[in-house]
């Protein structure tokens, strides 16, 4: 029983990813379908099936929801692509350009997901006021999140489990992870000017066109309920100022208010609903309208998915393959070879969060055990991999997913292996370019 409940967790999570990737079966349906089956076989017990469920995710990504439908009623994304689109002066490869920089950099420090829900909005506008294909422009916001979430401590969840496993700070990220998730947005940007440049260019006269049709738009007559519109601005501010210190909040508080324990912390899910009630309860709009455009699908896709995980982390799939693939490592830059490319090709077909809770102890274990290893370019290796596996599937980060499951619902169709053919390509570049500046590194 002990080899045939591993096999059996490999086995579903295959044929479930099977049924992902053929895409005839909804893929939440698929997720759940096979979720189910490793409960109904007690691969994964009942009373342990929560545990494997990422309830910060979840709720992280609702809140966010919640506040972007709300906000989008006032016209404020619309606002901010008018903006936006003038700015680029009616050029889509300009659009493609700003915004891979502004999602990089913003989600250096806010959540991936909360990064793309307020980006994706403005895009599609904008590719529909410039009459242009929004597929690469919402392929490159994806790409450019998880570059920019690998720059800091709090961009991306394997790095904030590194720093709490490791006491790594935030400067000591910022400084190593930084100057390569900076490389690697640019090598992205080329590599999607080299496939896509062509066919966003537009003659002199098509430019003239866009630009004349951008500039006859009004940012002012966008904003479709100013009252809205100020209240969402106001709650988004919070909110992103939430997210800046939720890490001190209790600090920040205390020095205010000397009974709130000064150790307090608020949890980036947290942070998300307590901005949704807030916007809820200030804006009076029903809500049985707004969450009637929460992206249910993609919530529970991920709730299928991290149970798919949890069998495979529950049987010991994963520590199983990861302790074979570093068993034999004696050389530092060996190991760091093998963790950031095991963490970045297997971060493409399983959560990086599990993983990457996987692999700390693995790491730690090396440091123990061997003379010869040092364990500190191990956690960059580790953070390399995790962060940029992302890109690598349509599924491998909750960014791609919600940004996918937008576009799917304004009728854009991005398939598995079309996400599969530039995701990969830009996964083997940025990996073998960030590992080769941490070589030079350490």
């Amino acid at each position: 029983m002990v080899l045939i409940e591993p096999l059996i967790a490999v086995v579903v999570f295959l044929i479930t990813y099977i049924l992902i990737v053929d895409e005839r079966i909804n893929r939440a349906v698929a997720a759940m379908a096979g979720a189910a089956v490793l409960v109904f076989l007690g691969i994964i017990p009942w009373e342990s099936l929560l545990d494997h469920i990422d309830f910060g995710t979840i709720f992280l990504l609702m809140g966010m929801m919640i506040i972007v439908n709300v906000a989008s009623n006032s016209g404020l994304f619309e606002y901010l692509a008018i903006i936006t689109a003038k700015a680029a002066k009616g050029s889509p490869i300009r659009v493609l350009i700003l915004f891979a920089l502004v999602t990089a950099v913003t989600s250096a420090f806010l959540d991936n997901v909360t990064t793309v829900l307020l980006m994706t909005p403005m895009l599609l506008y904008i590719a529909k006021v410039m009459d242009v294909n929004p597929i690469p422009l919402l392929l490159t916001e994806i790409l450019a999140s998880n570059v920019g979430g690998m720059a800091t401590l709090i961009g991306d969840p394997p790095n904030i489990m590194i720093a709490s496993a490791t006491g790594l700070s935030f400067n000591e990220f910022l400084f190593v992870m930084g100057p390569i998730a900076l490389v690697d947005l640019a090598v992205v940007i080329m590599i999607f000017y080299f496939f896509y440049g062509r066919k966003m260019k537009v003659d002199s006269a098509g430019k003239a066109a866009i630009r004349k049709t951008i500039d006859a738009l009004d940012e002012r007559a966008a904003i479709q309920d100013i009252v809205l519109f100020k209240k969402s601005i106001v709650a988004l501010a919070f909110v992103i100022m939430l997210f800046f210190v939720h890490s001190n909040i209790g600090e920040i508080l205390h020095t205010f208010l000397p009974f709130v324990d000064p150790t307090m912390t608020l949890e980036p899910a947290e942070v998300a609903l307590i901005g949704a009630a807030l916007i809820l309860f200030w804006s009076r709009k029903a809500p049985e309208v707004i969450f009637e455009k929460v992206e249910w699908t993609a919530l529970f896709f991920f709730g299928g998915l991290f149970v798919l995980v949890g069998g495979l982390v529950e049987t010991g799939v994963i520590s199983d393959l990861a302790m074979m693939m570093t068993s034999s490592l004696t050389d530092t830059h060996e190991a760091m070879f093998v963790i950031a490319w095991f963490s970045a090709i297997a971060s493409a077909i399983v959560d990086n969060i599990p993983l990457t809770a996987a692999l700390i102890p693995l790491i730690e274990d090396i440091g123990m055990n061997s003379s010869t290893i040092d364990t500190y370019p191990l956690w960059w290796a580790l953070s390399l991999g995790a962060c940029l596996g992302g890109n690598g599937t349509a599924i491998a980060a909750s960014a791609n997913v919600v940004v996918l499951g937008i576009a799917e619902r304004e009728g854009i169709k991005i398939s598995f292996f079309d996400f599969l053919k530039i995701g990969m390509f830009v996964l083997f570049v940025t990996v073998a370019i960030g590992l080769g500046i941490l070589y030079l590194m350490f």
